[in-house]
């Protein structure tokens, strides 16, 4: 299913903080100017921050200011990684919260961890769950506003499993920040203030409604100090009490009466379902491109199986000599349709599917499937292939769509250790509930296919009972030729971020472009359909000279928040998405 931003989202994407920004502490000031809005474009113009000891890149300015700290007081990618996560489940809480789930990397100078915090069904869910009366597959805001869409929070027992492991402060510190910004509030952003309007379902959840609107039903107005003293409790809970109060204690049941108490579209969530979820560590999917390897999460997200199979089509190309333009357009949009032709058959929760992960991203597999792209033709379509190692047979599982509800954090310390972690509700303010804990809840099971079954068979990202649905989700990291860290990347975007991530890939690595120019490339690519340019940019101009080589060419919205940091011999450098309001700053 997809899902596109009409143009009213571009007018409010690219707007930010400007001058809202409070500073957090009393340390250094950050190093990048309060970002300003082109008015042509809706985008926000941005320099690339520099640091020569530590950086965080996020999709908000409190939200960076906030790991900022944490690692000014000499705390590390992870403890930074916790702060900011907090502070965005405050000012940005259409993308991502506690009450959501992430993929984290954790890259300590000599080896890489990848941990699974996504979301699950309930025990009670069914293949049927997203099926009408009529037995045909639900309208899509049918299923997301309510409970029924709600998946098992992972995002808060990730944090805390991963402080345990690599934190150096204490919880309650790197809890802190966020605890002050829902105590003292903060100033809505314009961005915040335009979701807002535009959202037709949220006014409809009365403790919602009272957090972000006025009497009128009309939004608090850009520069309301908007405090949260529910969620400020919850916090105060959690640094107590650690994560154990939100999936067994107090903040359980609250989530569980939210979930099944809706009026209208009531789920089936329980404290049993809570207590019972678990993080998993995954094996990461790393692969070689040139002299550089890119690292990522393994299913169910399908987001680096998917990035390296791109990547591998590209590397027998001379990507840095075509520079940007229809010629690179064609080579990613071809990649993309055969690596979206597998991701659609062979990816899923591998709990549930044997996915062939080694087959997928296999050498001589990949060379077979770059074999097929032609330099002067597209290809329309590409068919799923045959890679080796499989253990059963897959089922067709069509693309997702768009997600509005996701963010992406990027952290180096001073001592090289890293975090890429890409972190969601799903859809833009997720279910359109809030507990009266003060956070936000997804809509992450609508990531599961609606349909249990296509041409009579079972699908392999189908809902079922403790499963967790497909996800492209891509955080990245990639190592230099010496095994050392070089750079640490990721986006929102749903079913997109996987030709955001590997474009701003190619800007990296092929074109040396830094960061902040990378991630401003215009989008572009093919989800295994039409070839997708951004619309509003310069690649509309590639529209004709793509049609000559037969593409079926789309301008449309394509608005990431892709946030990256470079490892140089000078220091840090970094670039956070001008289709947002959030930056890169070190200390």
């Amino acid at each position: 299913m997809t899902r596109l931003v009409s143009s009213p989202w571009r007018r409010v994407l690219g707007v930010g903080l400007l001058a809202l920004v409070p500073v957090l502490t009393s340390g250094a000031q950050a190093q990048t100017a309060a970002p300003a809005p082109e008015a042509s474009t809706g985008r926000i113009a941005k320099q690339a921050g520099t640091s020569t000891r530590d950086m965080v890149a996020a999709a908000n300015p409190l939200a960076a200011q906030a790991g900022r700290e944490i690692l000014a007081a000499g705390g590390s990618a992870v403890d930074a990684a916790v702060a900011v996560q907090l502070v965005l489940n405050l000012v940005e809480p259409q993308s991502s919260g506690i009450g959501g789930g992430a993929f984290l990397l954790h890259w300590d100078k000599t080896s890489l961890v990848t941990l699974d915090g996504r979301e699950t069904a309930p025990a009670a869910a069914t293949p049927e769950r997203f099926l009408g009366p009529d037995g045909k597959p639900m309208k899509f805001y049918d299923a997301v506003v309510g409970g029924r869409s709600v998946g098992i929070p992972g995002t808060l027992r990730l944090l805390e499993t991963a402080h345990r492991r690599w934190g150096k402060l204490p919880w309650s510190q790197v809890i802190a920040p966020a605890l002050r910004v829902a105590e003292e509030g903060f100033p809505i952003s314009p961005r915040l203030n335009g979701l807002l309007g535009m959202e037709k379902f949220l006014p409809s959840d009365p403790i919602a409604r009272a957090h972000f609107y006025r009497e009128d039903g009309t939004p608090k107005p850009v520069g309301t100090v908007l405090k949260n003293p529910a969620f400020a409790k919850t916090l105060r809970d959690i640094a107590e009490k650690g994560a154990d109060v939100f999936y067994t204690g107090e903040i359980a049941a609250d989530i569980v009466a939210t979930v099944t108490r809706h009026a209208t579209n009531p789920g089936d969530m329980t404290l049993d379902d809570l207590k019972a979820y678990r993080i998993e560590e995954r094996a990461p999917v790393c692969g070689s491109y040139r002299t550089y390897r890119i690292c990522g999460m393994g299913p169910p997200s399908s987001g680096a199986v998917a990035v390296q199979q791109m990547m591998s089509v590209l590397e027998t190309q001379d990507m840095a000599a075509m520079k940007p333009g229809p010629d690179a357009v064609h080579w990613v949009a071809e990649a993309g349709r055969l690596a979206f032709a597998d991701r659609a058959l062979f990816l899923g929760d591998p709990a549930f599917v044997s996915v062939p992960v080694r087959g997928l991203v296999d050498p001589g597999y990949l060379k077979s499937r770059a074999a097929l792209v032609s330099p002067d033709r597209s290809m329309g379509r590409a068919k799923a292939g045959d890679p080796p190692f499989q253990k059963t047979e897959f089922r067709f599982a069509p693309s997702d769509g768009i997600e509005f509800g996701t963010s992406h954090i990027s952290v180096v310390d001073r001592e090289g250790n890293a975090v890429s972690m890409t972190t969601t509700i799903e859809d833009g303010f997720g279910a359109r509930i809030m507990t009266r804990s003060g956070f936000l809840l997804n809509n992450e099971l609508t990531d599961f296919n609606f349909a249990p079954t296509e041409e009579g068979k079972p699908v392999a990202n189908r809902v079922e009972a403790g499963k967790r649905p497909r996800s492209s989700m891509a955080p990245t990291i990639v190592l230099d030729a010496n095994n050392n860290l070089y750079a640490v990347l990721g986006s929102p975007g749903g079913s997109q971020i996987i030709t955001y991530v590997a474009k701003t890939l190619v800007g990296l690595l092929d074109w040396k472009l830094d960061p902040q120019a990378a991630v401003d490339l215009p989008n572009f690519g093919s989800r295994n359909g039409p070839t997708e340019i951004e619309a509003g940019t310069e690649a509309e101009a590639w529209k004709a000279a793509l049609e000559a080589k037969g593409h079926e060419v789309r301008a449309i919205e394509m608005n990431s928040g892709i946030q990256a940091i470079v490892v140089g011999p000078n220091g840090l450098t970094g670039g956070a998405d001008s289709r947002r309001e959030g930056v890169a700053i070190g200390n």
